[in-house]
Order: C-alpha cells, then structure tokens, then sequence
C-alpha cells in the first residue's frame, strides 16, 4: 500500500475510534527523539489493519493521543515511544 494510503486508512480508523490526533495541521514544528525512550516498539503496517487498530488501540488503552510525522505516527507514554509506519 502507498504511503498515502496508509496514512488515509489510518486517519478514517482514528477518526473512528475517536483518538485525539496531533498532526501539521495543529502545530508548528515536531522533534521526536526517539533515544530518550527506554522503550520503543515499532508496528510496521504490511497490508494487515488489525495491525493498525492494534497501535490505535494502545493511544485509547493509555488515555493518550497521537502524533503524526510525516509517514509516521507516534503515540508517547512515560519511557516507552511506540511507533506505527508503513512497511
């Protein structure tokens, strides 16, 4: 799947599990360090979307929202980064 594809897919999916959504539209500028994680656990979408619903499902299971970076969506909790791009 192109990658803006993926990105509309996971848009319709996020709207529809109603999940706050930080993307350019809302900010002005985003730098997401990854090293300062502990944790980072990367989802790579490769035409499966129980694999995007599962990502999506962790910004709902911890109350969080989030963060779109170009391709790539992010979604921060305490030390762990999670980490959803297209395969």
């Amino acid at each position: 799947m192109s990658d803006e594809l993926f990105v509309k897919r996971v848009f319709e999916i996020i709207n529809e599990m109603k999940i706050p959504l930080i993307d350019e539209r809302v900010y002005d500028d985003v730098k997401i360090s990854a090293k300062n994680g502990i944790i980072h656990i990367r989802f790579e979408f490769r035409e499966d979307e129980n694999v995007i619903r599962g990502f999506l499902g962790l910004a709902e299971y911890f109350h969080t929202v989030i963060i779109k970076d170009e391709n790539r969506f992010f979604i921060p909790h305490d030390n762990c980064l999670f980490i959803l791009e297209n395969a």
